[in-house]
């Protein structure tokens, strides 16, 4: 549609980026060297941000890090999760066929972890995502996995990645042996206004664009609206592009933008 029309040679603004073509913020930089760490000292990292900051980016951008021969990633990113189908999916990806009881695929799941590490040298890395949306009974079900006091170091790294409210659930007083396990703590906010047009420009090279195509003014007003959150601004550049396409402009400038977020209410509305 508009990709011809601007000279695009694949669309802009999508979530098919390959990691090594993702734009690193100042933020995305220090939390993935804070996650590399972790990772490094087998710790337990909690990552908060708002929707759209970016924060399945940044394990994008770890796991593409990650040697495979001395690491193995287990990601779960489920709504709905109870405690027996977390160790039956972790079991899977472990090649281990699961216990039918929750407890006894504990079991195998930490004997497997220890072996991976210690027998194998090949480090899990465990990745929950979507972390907000775990029970009571299941951020306890944390709290084992992170038990380790009887070993001499914890054969694996443990991140939970969630929005901002998991960190205010873990200020409860019943989640305390949770939190004081917590060996990294970082929130992801949104793109300064500096990196909101710096941002924007990195998309559009990446789809093929060489030269200016969004105004300075139409950039400040994108990060003004989405306050910088990375989803947003994807899906206000693309709701532009449409915009300018439709109206055959060459140059996105604020009217254009402007335009978009008319259309976006009238959606809304309707």
């Amino acid at each position: 549609m508009f990709e011809a029309y601007y000279g695009f040679e694949r669309t802009p603004f999508a979530r098919a980026i390959a990691p090594g073509a993702l734009f690193a913020s100042a933020q995305h930089k220090e939390l993935l060297a804070r996650l590399t760490y972790t990772v490094s000292h087998r710790g337990f990292a909690l990552v908060t941000g708002e929707i759209g900051s970016g924060k399945s980016t940044a394990v994008r951008a770890l796991a593409a890090g990650l040697d495979p021969a001395r690491h193995q990633l287990l990601y779960v990113a489920q709504s709905g999760l109870t405690p027996r189908h977390l160790y039956r999916e972790l079991c899977l990806q472990m090649s281990i066929q699961p216990a039918f009881h929750a407890a006894d695929a504990r079991r195998q799941l930490m004997a497997a972890l220890r072996d991976s590490a210690h027998k194998y040298e090949r480090q899990p890395v465990v990745v929950i995502d979507e972390a907000h949306l775990l029970s009571p009974p299941l951020l306890e079900e944390i709290r084992f996995l992170t038990n380790y006091q009887m070993d001499s170091a914890s054969p694996m790294a443990l991140c939970l990645i969630g929005q901002g409210e998991l960190r205010r659930r873990l200020r409860l007083q019943v989640f305390e042996a949770i939190v004081q396990r917590i060996t990294m703590r970082y929130h992801l906010s949104g793109l300064t206004e500096q990196e909101t047009g710096e941002y924007i420009h990195h998309h559009l090279k990446v789809a093929g664009l060489s030269h200016p195509l969004f105004s300075d003014d139409a950039a400040r007003l994108i990060y003004q609206y989405t306050k910088g959150i990375p989803r947003q601004v994807n899906n206000l550049c693309t709701a532009t592009l449409l915009a300018g396409f439709a109206g055959q402009r060459k140059l996105i400038d604020e009217s254009t933008v402007k335009q978009a977020l008319l259309e976006l209410q009238d959606e809304a509305v309707g």
